[in-house]
């Protein structure tokens, strides 16, 4: 028989240890009902500790959780552990089974247990017998030890050494409870359920097939309904959206309720109207029917007449929807360019461009003659547009010694006569004498 090996046998000196313990005890109000399992690990810890271990890392279950479960977390026990075997070395790791991996034997699992320890130790007798991840995998990525004292051959166990297995405690007492509910002190005390098997099984004497045969129907009910479980939760989850929606749309269907009521009141007391309508609806057709037949040809060619129409539309899409497109636009600006008071389409005239006259006419003369001869007004005006941070042309700007202004993209440069400068005003823009009214019509009123 193999005998693993026990932690008597392992040097442990300056290394860090993992022990898998067995502190699965009661709780109640949040303290340790019963610490027998607790002091039952404890040889093992002082064996560890007093070989000098650097590190014990304690792990262990607690209940049956299924995920983390404030209830079952192990600082209780912790605290338990620390009154009985008081060393800052040992560190209990919180419940094994808040990982679905552990009682899944998932290997990640095992590789976060065995992170940063040097061997491992099996105490937890108990639970040894499961392929968990702190139990059977995790012994495959370190040494592995059995916790304890090996038992001598022959040696004699006291029964305060022993202990049962709180599953099976907790099986026990509820067999015996439920045997007690059933007993003679209990649901049977006035022979009620004596009375009730008696009568169970006079009624079901003599019809041993037909219980089999409704049993097997049963059978074949439930396979047929856990094959289909997909398809019938789908549908009880649609009828519930359903029937959620019909509650959340309640005032709706009433009223819709109400309105099918009026309705159908409503025909049903013009019921003879209805019916007079009908025979109106039915001599009209047979009319229609013989104006139809009558009229056969007639109809054949204004159809073929309105597809030819249809088709020269279908064709002209594009054209039509240009012009609607269009169409808004010209009517404004014709509208915007008649002159009522001299009946005349008007146009701007833009001859000087954006500049006024002054700017104009000095830009000329610096283009034409040398710099010395220019007026002095020019120098005045550029001084003047300058002081007031207004744009000057180019011939203006050399005037004063300034670098050319930057060219606009795509266009003349700034300042040249004849070109668009944003900004310059333009010609007749407050000059004396001029119109406000730069349109034919304007200069018409001027002359007129």
């Amino acid at each position: 028989m193999h005998r693993p090996r026990s932690v008597e046998s392992a040097d442990v000196s300056g290394k860090h240890v993992l022990v898998r313990s067995d502190l699965n005890v009661p709780l109640e109000d949040g303290r340790v009902a019963d610490d027998n399992r607790i002091r039952a690990s404890l040889p093992t810890l002082e064996l560890v500790l007093e070989r000098e271990a650097a590190e014990v890392r304690v792990c262990s279950h607690l209940g049956r959780p299924e995920g983390p479960d404030p209830k079952l977390e192990l600082g209780p026990v912790r605290e338990r552990l620390s009154e009985l075997l008081p060393d800052e070395r040992i560190t209990v790791l919180e419940n094994t089974r808040f990982d679905p991996g552990e009682t899944k034997n998932d290997p990640a699992t095992a590789r976060s247990l065995a992170a940063g320890c040097d061997l491992y130790v099996n105490d937890a007798f108990g639970s040894a017998h499961r392929a968990h991840a702190s139990t059977e995998a995790v012994a495959h990525l370190l040494p592995a030890y059995a916790g304890g004292p090996a038992l001598p051959d022959g040696a004699d166990l006291p029964v305060q050494r022993t202990a049962v297995p709180l599953e099976l405690d907790e099986i026990y007492r509820a067999l015996d409870e439920f045997n007690k509910a059933l007993g003679p002190n209990g649901a049977n005390k006035k022979g009620a359920l004596s009375d009730l098997v008696a009568t169970g099984a006079a009624n079901l004497k003599g019809s041993g097939q037909n219980l089999a045969t409704t049993l097997d129907g049963l059978s074949k009910t439930l396979g047929t309904l856990a094959d289909g479980k997909d398809d019938l939760f789908g549908t009880v989850a649609d009828l519930q959206r359903f029937v959620t929606a019909l509650a959340q749309s309640d005032a709706q269907v009433k009223l819709f309720n109400q309105q099918l009521a009026t309705t159908s009141e409503q025909l049903a007391g013009e019921g003879d109207d209805l019916a007079a309508t009908l025979r109106n609806l039915a001599t009209a057709l047979a009319d229609i029917t013989g104006f139809v037949r009558d009229n056969r040809e007639a109809l054949k060619s204004n159809v073929d007449g309105l597809t030819d129409v249809t088709g020269i539309l279908v064709r002209q899409q594009q054209a039509i929807i240009n012009v609607l497109n269009v169409a808004p636009l010209a009517l404004s600006n014709l509208n915007l360019a008649y002159n009522a008071r001299s009946g005349t389409l008007d146009t701007r005239d833009d001859a000087l461009g954006p500049y006024d006259p002054a700017s104009y006419v000095c830009s000329l003369a610096v283009d034409l003659v040398p710099v010395n001869q220019v007026p002095k007004e020019c120098f005045a005006l550029a001084q003047s547009l300058n002081a007031g941070k207004l744009p000057l042309t180019n011939q203006l700007r050399k005037l004063l010694g300034l670098p050319p202004a930057p060219s606009s993209p795509g266009g003349s440069p700034p300042g040249t006569p004849g070109t668009s400068q944003p900004g310059v005003p333009g010609p007749g823009s407050g000059s004396p004498g001029t119109s406000g009214d730069p349109t034919l019509g304007g200069i018409l009123r001027g002359v007129l």
